[in-house]
């Protein structure tokens, strides 16, 4: 099992330029405390997770790159840490975005490459394709026999995508891992 992180550059870090944030750093509390506070106002917007107004998927936007997370948690035997496999969601979440042609190539390269930036890996290949889907038809997000994932249009334009086929599934796997590929080389 691998999982795929960005090569780390053996230079030392100077400021400026980006790398691992220091867990003590005021960059990182300020990013936290944003997040915290993004999602405090989502979960008071939708307390009874009955969707956004306007064709906002409301609370169900905290779930973003969790379908394929929990897949991958469920075939590692939870030794993949939760963090670490939505990271992983994600990536796979714009590059099905991508592949439905709602999202720009350039933003699925700024989840790998942001992703990467703090250390979060950006594939998992240590199970078969064909497990991570059957794990991911037992989602809570599912519908019957139905997948749901929250995609995205654009940075901060987030959607529900119901029922994409097994080959787009597939393409957006093989994206996710022949991408990180490209990244390691």
């Amino acid at each position: 099992m691998r999982l795929h992180r960005r090569p780390r550059d053996p230079r030392p870090r100077r400021a400026g330029r980006p790398g691992r944030p220091d867990p003590h750093s005021a960059e990182l509390r300020e990013l936290v405390e944003r997040a915290i506070a993004v999602k405090i106002d989502v979960v008071v917007g939708d307390l009874k997770e009955t969707g956004g107004s306007g064709g906002h998927p409301g609370r169900e936007v905290l779930n973003y790159g969790h379908t394929l997370a929990h897949a991958i948690e469920r075939c590692s035997g939870y030794t993949v840490r939760h963090g670490e496999a939505v990271a992983i969601g994600c990536v796979f979440a714009a590059e099905l975005s991508h592949l439905a042609g709602t999202l720009s190539a350039d933003v699925v390269r700024r989840h790998r490459e942001d992703f990467s930036r703090v250390g979060l890996p950006i594939s998992w290949d240590g199970a078969p394709f064909s497990e991570l889907r059957q794990a991911m038809a037992v989602d809570k997000k599912a519908r019957g026999s139905q997948l749901r994932f929250l995609v995205l249009d654009d940075v901060a334009v987030p959607r529900v995508l119901a029922g994409p086929d097994d080959d787009q599934l597939r393409a957006a796997y093989d994206a996710m891992l022949q991408a990180a590929e490209g990244q390691q080389s």
